[in-house]
């Protein structure tokens, strides 16, 4: 049978306390629905941090044959970051709005950029068919096919 040592009790008691305080309503929000029927979702990013270490070592004062003394700690640090809010039109329709916060690195400034790069897509698209059904109408209108 393995030893029981007392480094596990302390990284379950903090990987325990980290589950505690990380699910996974702290990253996507529970959805808060207005008066109009608009659902609101908040996003966040959550960063966590964690380290654990320990030392045995012989007691002077300590008959021989004796177990060893032990000293250790754990610590973790956890970072809750709003990123956006999901927002959902009674309609159906789905917008991203972002928060304002300054992006730390390329990778976040990417994320950042991809809601703003979709609606323009969409409206290049939109604005496309737009003219085309137009042009159509012109045509049909000039040639008297009505």
């Amino acid at each position: 049978m393995s030893e029981h040592h007392p480094i596990s009790d302390l990284m379950t008691e903090t990987m325990s306390k980290i589950k505690e305080m990380v699910d996974v309503n702290t990253i996507i929000g529970n959805p808060i629905v207005a008066a109009d029927g608009t659902t609101v979702i908040p996003v966040s990013k959550v960063s966590f941090g964690f380290g654990a270490g320990g030392s045995e070592f012989a007691s002077k004062h300590a008959a021989s044959g004796s177990p060893l003394a032990f000293g250790g700690g754990s610590g973790a640090g956890v970072t809750v970051s709003p990123v956006c809010f999901l927002v959902i039109g009674k309609d159906g329709s789905a917008n991203i709005l972002g928060i304002n916060a300054q992006a730390s690195d390329t990778m976040d400034r990417l994320v950042e950029m991809i809601p703003g790069a979709i609606n323009k897509v969409s409206n290049f698209v939109s604005g496309f068919k737009g003219k085309t059904e137009d042009a159509a109408e012109v045509a049909e209108t000039l040639s008297g096919d009505e």
